[in-house]
């Protein structure tokens, strides 16, 4: 009889470690440390949080102002990273430099929801390297109540009625681009001539700028200390849930059109768990609750059916074919670096 219930109990206590197995997780444990290198509030902190309880991964999570911090970061060797969040432009100087790893697309499922006019981009034709995580244009915010001009060019910028009125990006190729592209030239010209008449074009400016800024461009705009601002159409769109009073514009020049991707770094010491991080991110659910706390526009074929038809006909979030017809998206001018940081280092010294 003893023998019986010992048999039993065995039998009993077999079954509930097999039942608590299964419902602890049906997925993999990787009990691991991710480090990940993002632009400035660009990812919901409620995604991280869900990961690191899902998958028991540490997510070391850091953030930079400008592609070319990031870059400075990386390739100083001081700091490693396991995915970073670069733009277009960067991404192919990276390839070009040996500093990514191939991403293995078995490791990415959730890519298939990735809509196909964002695969196999010019600067990663195979998508070997990169996966779209956001997109957008740059172009300007402005303050109905503040400003009576017509707002359809970069122009205004310039316009001394708005004197310290003013917010421009402190980042070298979107200032010194959208210069460029109001003078008729090229956002990715190497020409000295075309760079210098920028850099004195920004220079004559500068008493009509308010600041350089970066990130607390939202804020100034909701809080109504500026009444022109160059941004990004993510900020926009938040900027308009925040303050009616403010509206963008695609200048008639074209603006810029960006991408953003998630890239895995040579430095990075544990891909498999960065792959996992990206496939992540492209879960329907997941882009969604990216999108929504962050305003700017998703890649995410799946993530669109989900969002309100409202923000779907915003100009800042989803412009139509017509209104980037005449953008530009930013190459690599590495070869013409050391030129561009003159130019720049310039215009701030000023």
């Amino acid at each position: 009889m003893k023998k019986n219930l010992r048999v039993k109990f065995t039998l009993l206590l077999a079954v509930s470690l097999i039942s608590i197995l299964l419902l602890s997780g049906c997925g993999k444990s990787y009990d691991a440390t991710l480090r990940v290198y993002n632009w400035g509030d660009y990812m919901d902190k409620s995604v991280i949080t869900d990961f690191e309880k899902e998958y028991n991964i540490k997510v070391i999570y850091s953030t930079f102002t400008t592609n070319e911090d990031m870059y400075v970061s990386l390739k100083s060797g001081g700091s490693t990273y396991d995915v970073v969040f670069p733009s277009e432009y960067m991404v192919k100087r990276m390839i070009n430099e040996d500093m990514l790893h191939k991403i293995n697309m078995d490791n990415i499922p959730n890519f298939k929801y990735i809509d196909d006019r964002f695969k196999n981009p010019p600067w990663d034709p195979n998508n070997e390297y990169s996966v779209p995580y956001f997109w957008g244009t740059l172009g300007i915010v402005y303050n109905k109540t503040m400003v009576d001009d017509p707002v359809d060019s970069w122009e205004i910028l310039w316009n001394e009625k708005y004197e310290r009125q003013i917010l421009m990006l402190d980042s070298q190729r979107d200032s010194i681009g959208l210069t460029l592209q109001m003078l008729g030239y090229s956002m990715n010209t190497r020409n000295l001539d075309e760079l210098e008449e920028a850099k004195q074009k920004l220079i004559e400016q500068k008493p009509l700028v308010l600041a350089y800024v970066g990130d607390e461009v939202k804020d100034k705009m909701v809080g109504g200390e500026a009444a022109l601002a160059v941004v990004w159409s993510g900020e926009a769109v938040a900027m308009k849930w925040e303050n009616p009073d403010l509206e963008y514009v695609i200048p008639k020049e074209g603006g810029n059109l960006w991408f953003d991707c998630a890239v895995i770094p040579k430095s990075s010491k544990n891909k498999e768990a960065a792959e996992l991080f990206i496939n992540y991110l492209c879960d329907p659910e997941i882009a969604f609750r990216n999108t929504d706390y962050i305003g700017y526009s998703t890649p995410n074929t799946e993530t669109m059916k989900m969002l309100d038809e409202e923000l779907l006909n915003d100009i800042a979030a989803y412009p139509s074919d017509e209104d980037i017809a005449n953008a530009e998206v930013f190459d690599d001018v590495s070869d013409a670096l050391e030129l561009y940081d003159r130019i720049w280092t310039e215009i701030k010294a000023k």
